[in-house]
């Protein structure tokens, strides 16, 4: 399948809070500037139902699929499911004036609702047969929930759409009752093959059913790696992500929205420097396909249409060498191993630290060691690294392991060959009395990493950006184009 009116398509993708906005979707991102034609839209589900339908992405609370996994109380799942069924009418409610389309709306989404109910009782009561495991379904039940979420944005955005005047057309990959299971990208030919992208506009599924099982690989990601996969197969010119804000020099809730200012231009290693750090621009996987593909993606703001946004290549490098962007993650904890014995056996030690942590699903930020100490730097919960501590002492019974809670204070750009940044850097935390725990850079020079004690992670970063970055006055863009 490839794209016959080469240098005019372009995939996009909007975000969960952006889809709550319809207002700001239509005037925004679909009629900016002026043809939605020669485009294809990927949504994602409206903000908050798929933390509904499967947990809280962050507080990790049980929605409909946890409490079922679970099955504490029997009835929970089934209140949980009906309460969300609701709460989607009521969001049709809101967004349909016409009483015809919203009928149609909630018709729509209700008998996907009671399928999915109908299906999950017959399932809970096979598994009370000593034959059925429940544990072996639980991936299909989380792949069916999430999918009703993007099936319902979806189709309230075609039609919505419709009503306006725009020649809009649901693709649903959700592979609702479909006889028999694709492969993602036969999915992608079969739903988009018979598209006039000059005269139709195609409103896609995030979620796509298919014999990958995109929720075992990529989890709650799964929606960029449908649109990267259709940016790829549809020779796109360009893949657009539109966020709720703009990708910039640090989190403006901690250093003030006045003071940061949008990126402009990066590369995808940066972006890869960002996901590891938990601040994904986009899914690594997603941007692979992309950079593979040399297809360029941009970071738009909804709320900003008027903004270039940021835009990643693979090979772009800033003209002059400078700190694009102060980042980090303050809840991490630092755990230590120390053997005399380890002196020309690091390998092997280090062999056992990251298959013991991988795992445990203990994440691995970064590493450092010299002779006869090896440090991980962990994003994991203290119950988990207790566990790991435990399991490394019992597999290196002369080493002495210990652990300690540490921020990381992460400055990036891709390129920072600048002659005394570091010790700039470490005079500007020094000055604001922080005592920095470990450093990291390595040759490269895309990265330096400042480890400090948690309850000095904003002021590193406040003290980082207001040194590093705002004291070159970019205006709009740290680069613009």
């Amino acid at each position: 399948m490839s794209n016959t009116h080469k240098n005019q398509l372009s995939v996009e993708k909007i975000g969960g809070t952006s889809m709550s906005d319809y207002q700001a979707v239509r005037d925004n991102i679909i009629l900016y500037p002026d043809s939605p034609y020669q485009r294809i839209f990927v949504v994602s589900a409206y903000g908050g139902i798929t933390n509904d339908l499967l947990e809280h992405k962050k507080t990790d609370q049980p929605g409909v699929y946890g409490l079922f996994a679970n099955d504490d109380v029997e009835d929970d799942w089934r209140i949980a499911l009906d309460q969300l069924s609701l709460k989607l009418n009521k969001i049709n409610a809101d967004l349909f004036d016409d009483d015809d389309v919203r009928t149609k709306a909630n018709a729509f989404i209700d008998e996907r609702f009671a399928e999915t109910k109908q299906l999950l009782n017959h399932l809970q009561d096979l598994c009370r047969h000593g034959h059925f495991s429940l544990e072996s379904h639980l991936l299909t039940v989380r792949e069916l929930l999430a999918s009703l979420g993007e099936a319902h944005s979806a189709w309230n955005l075609a039609h919505l759409l419709q009503q306006e005047g725009v020649n809009a057309r649901f693709v649903d990959l959700t592979g609702w009752q479909a006889d028999k299971t694709l492969s993602l990208d036969e999915m992608i030919k079969v739903h988009l093959g018979d598209v006039d992208f000059s005269r139709e506009l195609p409103i896609v599924t995030g979620y796509a059913h298919c014999q990958e099982n995109l929720m075992h690989t990529f989890d709650r990601g799964y929606s960029e790696m449908t649109f990267s996969r259709i940016a790829v197969l549809t020779e796109a010119t360009e893949a657009v992500i539109h966020k709720e804000y703009h990708l910039s020099s640090a989190d403006p809730k901690l250093v003030g929205e006045e003071n940061v200012v949008p990126i402009g231009k990066t590369n995808y290693d940066i972006a890869d420097q960002l996901a590891n750090l938990g601040m994904e621009a986009v899914h690594p996987k997603a941007a692979q396909g992309l950079r593979q593909a040399q297809i360029p993606l941009r970071i738009k703001n909804t709320f900003d249409p008027g903004h270039h946004g940021t835009i990643f290549t693979e090979d772009y490098v800033s003209e002059f060498p400078q700190v694009e962007i102060i980042a980090g993650m303050q809840h991490l904890i630092a755990l230590e191993v120390f053997d005399q014995e380890m002196m020309g056996q690091q390998g092997h030690y280090e062999k056992i630290l990251i298959d013991t942590s991988n795992r445990l699903k203990c994440q691995v930020i970064t590493k450092d060691f010299n002779a006869n100490t090896i440090t991980l730097y962990l994003s994991a919960s203290l119950k988990k690294v207790k566990r790991l501590s435990e399991q490394l002492q019992q597999a290196l019974p002369t080493a002495t392991i210990n652990t300690s809670k540490v921020a990381l204070a992460s400055a990036m750009g891709s390129d920072m060959r600048i002659k005394g940044l570091l010790a700039k850097a470490v005079q500007t935390l020094f000055d604001q009395g922080i005592n920095v725990e470990a450093i990291h850079q390595n040759t490269r020079q895309v990265e330096m990493q400042f480890f400090v004690n948690e309850t000095d992670f904003e002021k590193a970063v406040k003290a980082l950006h207001s040194k590093l970055i705002e004291v070159h006055d970019h205006g709009k863009a740290i680069c613009e184009h």
